[in-house]
């Protein structure tokens, strides 16, 4: 592959672009003395720097974000600073063939005061299989409720309550009380506001939100928020995700 499809790729800039930062000398490429936007590489595995960023070929993006509160899940925000602020501008650039927007894209969304575990990738078939209930992968949330927790709740959450928008009963697939006025419940879906609402149906109030895992795959404790990292193949496999374009 040409080494300014290589960069146009992974959304360092339109292809013209690309090609003035190899002209410029501002793309350093291990074993190879001075690079033309016409070198041909092999991408798979490939290691390079634009000006002096390090980057990793990757046909796909696939990333774990730890959200903080205070940011939306949104390219265009209301009132609170876009989650897509947090990444370094390839990822928000990649070009995406036959999507409207460019870039990673949120699997799901996170309330702007939810924290937490929050994927994102460029990949299609990985967002669709991830954010679909009909796939029943279990995200697990910490909740802090305003009110003491007690058995009560906790079966009538596992029970089933009606929301709203709803007649089904939406039921969590565990929960638990870990403390006081703190519980751990696990969703196999996803609707608005599911998690407040589900505790406000059984006379309690969320007044915190941690998303601690997604399928077997659990917030790294030394991942702080605000920051990400790439996902790999075992994180993947967490998921219940065989990449690129695997079925499970």
């Amino acid at each position: 592959m040409r080494l300014d499809d290589i960069l146009y790729t992974q959304g360092f800039g339109t292809r013209r672009i690309c090609a003035g930062l190899i002209q410029h000398g501002w793309v350093r490429v291990p074993g190879v003395a001075m690079p033309e936007p016409g070198t041909e590489l092999d991408p798979e595995g490939l290691v390079f720097e634009v000006q002096g960023q390090r980057w990793v070929y990757r046909a796909r993006a696939y990333v774990l974000l730890h959200k903080p509160a205070g940011y939306e899940c949104s390219h265009k925000p209301s009132a609170w600073p876009s989650i897509y602020t947090l990444l370094p501008a390839p990822l928000r650039q990649r070009p995406v063939k036959g999507a409207a927007l460019q870039g990673v894209q949120a699997v799901g969304r996170l309330d702007q005061d939810t924290t937490g575990a929050l994927l994102l990738s460029d990949d299609g078939q990985f967002i669709h299989r991830l954010s679909s209930p009909r796939h029943h992968v279990p995200k697990v949330y910490e909740v802090t409720a305003k009110h003491p927790v007690d058995a009560t709740q906790v079966q009538r959450l596992l029970a089933g309550v009606v929301l709203d928008d709803d007649p089904q009963p939406v039921r969590a697939a565990a929960c638990e009380a870990t403390g006081t006025n703190t519980l751990r419940l696990t969703l196999t879906e996803g609707k608005y506001h599911q998690v407040k609402r589900m505790v406000a149906a059984v006379g309690n109030r969320v007044e915190a939100l941690h998303r601690s895992r997604i399928g077997d795959l659990a917030l790294p404790e030394d991942l702080p928020p605000g920051q990400w990292r790439w996902l790999d193949a075992d994180d993947l496999r967490r998921v219940g995700y065989l990449a690129p374009g695997g079925k499970k």
